[in-house]
């Protein structure tokens, strides 16, 4: 109870406060450029002068806040990257050196990359099919609420679910885990499965698959409704059968939508933590980069160089990435 109070005096007060800045600031822009004044020239140009000003307050909050916990911690980041491990004597490139001969380093990079093949094109691919098939089925929206619930959870929310699905127990003990209850059921003998190297790794990627489908399949949804009736019709009239009206009339016309699902989600794999370090902690060959750092920079005594380095190696992974589909998210909009 004493948590529930506190989150909802926290929350009335940050409502307060935004309703109070929005407020108080157009209440002074209008004081700084009144508009009743006689002089009709003079409110005339005080209007166009507010009218320049007034988005800028309502920017201002939101730009602020990107400046202190964005634009600050990536140069910070890049600073500390080129000093030792207490961020005090400048090492120049030492750190990235040693990320170059790191053995565990070149383990997160690889796990990175089959993350990467493997995560997006699953999450995309599965939610462009139920995309389809739900939208041909009269319970088509029960079924999209329930695939799009595992995004309500949290990735360490998740992560304990699939923990009960991977769970062990001896030989002859009863398999409280799903998979080991069917692999036992089948005959066969109880595995620890996220502790089987390279595997692993495909049992970790199965929980953000899960829960990224929902995400792709909301968007290739509402694209699949946004094709337009005749050029389905036409192709049904050329004798079209539903596989090569999906395949070559649907997924072109939505190729753009596709392209910014997938890219939004290599962004998130490039940052994946959470679930790494609840089920694995990195351990048996499953380190990925942002747990590598988490490590480096709280855990390996406090390492802030290395930490910092291997931080703007995420950066400069992620932000390519991220301008092309701001890009292409952009075109979409505009129809282009």
């Amino acid at each position: 109870m004493e948590q529930l109070l506190y989150a909802s005096v926290t929350i009335a007060i940050g409502v307060a406060a935004a309703l109070g800045y929005f407020y108080g600031s157009n209440l002074l822009l209008d004081l700084v450029f009144p508009a009743n004044i006689p002089d009709s020239a003079r409110a005339s140009r005080n209007l166009r002068r507010a009218g320049m000003v007034r988005p800028w307050l309502f920017l201002g909050p939101a730009l602020v806040s990107l400046t202190v916990y964005l634009v600050y911690p990536v140069f910070s980041s890049v600073v500390y990257s080129l000093h030792d491990r207490a961020g005090e004597n400048f090492v120049g490139l030492a750190n990235y050196r040693w990320m170059l001969n790191d053995a565990e380093f070149r383990q997160s990079i690889f796990n990175n990359i089959l993350w990467l093949l493997v995560v997006p094109a699953a999450s995309t691919l599965f939610g462009l099919i139920i995309a389809a098939l739900t939208d041909r089925i009269w319970w088509g929206n029960i079924a999209k609420s329930l695939i799009f619930m595992p995004m309500a959870i949290s990735f360490v929310g998740a992560s304990v679910i699939w923990k009960f699905v991977y769970d062990y127990r001896d030989v002859g003990a009863e398999q409280i885990g799903i998979l080991n209850a069917i692999v036992v059921a089948l005959g066969g003998d109880p595995q620890i499965w996220i502790t089987l190297p390279f595997w692993n790794n495909f049992f970790l990627m199965v929980i953000l698959v899960w829960i990224q489908t929902g995400f792709a399949m909301v968007l290739l949804s509402a694209a699949l409704r946004g094709i337009p009736e005749e050029t389905i019709e036409a192709a049904v009239i050329d004798g079209a059968n539903p596989w090569q009206i999906f395949i070559r009339i649907k997924v072109p016309q939505i190729w753009g939508t596709i392209a910014v699902v997938w890219t939004t989600i290599t962004i998130l794999v490039l940052k994946v933590f959470d679930i790494v370090l609840a089920m694995t902690n990195g351990q048996w060959q499953t380190q990925v980069l942002a747990n590598l750092m988490f490590d480096w920079m709280f855990r390996g005594g406090g390492d802030f160089g290395r930490g910092a380095s291997i931080a703007v190696v995420i950066m400069v992974m992620v932000v390519p990435i991220m301008i092309w589909n701001i890009r292409n998210a952009r075109r979409e909009i505009e129809g282009r």
